[in-house]
């Protein structure tokens, strides 16, 4: 395809097996700049086309969105001074139909996928670690209350209790001979 051709949406849902729609979405999704025309009409280059088949082939690779985003955006963060970054970010950029630079992309990905999916487990495994930890801090604190609570109970009982015990005493004096001549 010549970098100076412009194709339409239809023409490129063709090329790359999307549908239209999924292409306009996939322009919002990965932050794609989609030159158009002096009507507003989308039209295609050779680059935007190379970045649609490169998040398919991505896609295929099992990639979710999200990490396909972040790959996209990987040669802007970390060109500076990785060499073998940059040596296949610009590979992919400009010279991706060739096949060195497409088994260098894959190595690339294939390298880096497997480093996010690594990462994403680890912090899965950290985020149930901590689940775990809040869990076990608020079942003692809930086991402290609920001791707290119960000492409260027995204290309250046992001043119930006293009370009873002084009410039946001042019963049984008024029912006495000297406590009915005192308490009249």
């Amino acid at each position: 395809m010549d970098d100076k051709k412009r194709l339409s949406i239809s023409q490129v849902s063709e090329i790359t097996g999307y549908k239209t729609h999924v292409i306009r979405f996939y322009e919002k999704e990965f932050d794609l700049v989609i030159p158009r025309n002096k009507s507003g009409h989308r039209c295609f280059t050779y680059k935007e086309v190379e970045t649609l088949k490169y998040i398919k082939q991505l896609q295929e690779k099992g990639l979710t969105n999200s990490q396909i985003k972040v790959i996209l955006k990987t040669p802007e963060v970390m060109l500076e001074g990785n060499d073998e970054v940059k040596e296949i970010a610009v590979a992919g950029t400009s010279v991706i139909g060739q096949d060195y630079s497409q088994q260098r992309m894959q190595e690339f990905i294939k390298k880096y996928s497997d480093e996010i999916r690594e990462g994403l487990m680890g912090v899965s495994e950290n985020l149930k670690d901590l689940t775990d930890e809040i869990r076990a801090k608020d079942k003692d604190v809930l086991i402290c209350e609920n001791a707290k609570l119960k000492m409260d109970m027995k204290r309250k009982a046992y001043e119930v209790a006293e009370l009873k015990e002084q009410l039946k005493r001042e019963k049984n004096r008024k029912k006495t001979l000297l406590g009915k001549l005192f308490y009249k």
